[in-house]
């Protein structure tokens, strides 16, 4: 991280955005500013910002659909910030791709803190080409690119990763609080609803019938990639 590390942060309420300001630029970062939903894909498209913190309720359009359509475009880490504390939102925020959520109100150094360990994870995931390859299905993590029976399926970044962590370790079961940990990069306050989403969205698009591999549910336990 370094000076030309720039965040965009989307929010209605000036005073939270000069405050992420103040701590970001501390810390050597380039900070935007954005009040509007609608306003900040523009900017997103325009600034091709390192990183984006991301409120819910936007006017314009709310974080959601700004979730949903920075995500067609580019696998930039997100950080949701919202004052919407509720498990329905924070598992929404996830299955969306957003890579980490954080409460209002938050502590800056907290949000320091996330917004650091979300840019390492991201340029160690970048760092080198990353690919598995199993009959019938190839596993790209580097271009995020996955193919089943030669035809390339287009799949959201967050199913992609869980896909190819498990895949990068063949009969070994994760449990989904592991599976958030190992994904998501952080505990997810317990809560294991959007692992059993991934899986579930996974399972339907890959259809592994007649393949010498699958999604396995082991019961009691959470999840693993069963190699025959």
């Amino acid at each position: 991280m370094n000076n030309k590390t720039r965040v965009l942060v989307i929010d209605d309420d000036v005073n939270i955005c000069e405050l992420i300001r103040l701590y970001m630029e501390k810390e050597g970062f380039e900070v935007v500013t954005v009040y509007n939903g609608s306003k900040a894909l523009e900017v997103f498209r325009s600034m091709a910002p390192n990183i984006v913190i991301l409120d819910i309720m936007l006017p314009g359009a709310d974080g959601w659909q700004v979730c949903r359509e920075i995500r067609k475009i580019s696998n930039i880490p997100v950080i949701m910030l919202s004052a919407k504390g509720e498990t329905f939102d924070k598992v929404l925020g996830l299955e969306l791709g957003a890579d980490d959520y954080l409460v209002k109100p938050f502590e800056p150094k907290e949000l320091v803190a996330r917004v650091k360990a979300v840019l390492r994870r991201y340029e160690h995931k970048d760092s080198d080409v990353q690919e598995i390859v199993y009959p019938n299905l190839i596993i790209n993590k580097t271009n995020y690119t996955l193919k089943v029976n030669g035809k390339e399926m287009e799949f959201p970044p967050k199913e992609l990763e869980l896909l190819y962590f498990l895949a990068s370790n063949p009969n070994k079961v994760f449990t989904r609080e592991q599976l958030l940990e190992q994904v998501w990069g952080f505990d997810f306050y317990g809560d294991s609803r959007t692992v059993d989403v991934h899986i579930k969205r996974l399972r339907e698009k890959l259809d592994s019938e007649g393949q010498n591999w699958q999604l396995k549910t082991v019961w009691g336990v959470g999840y693993k990639f069963e190699v025959k």
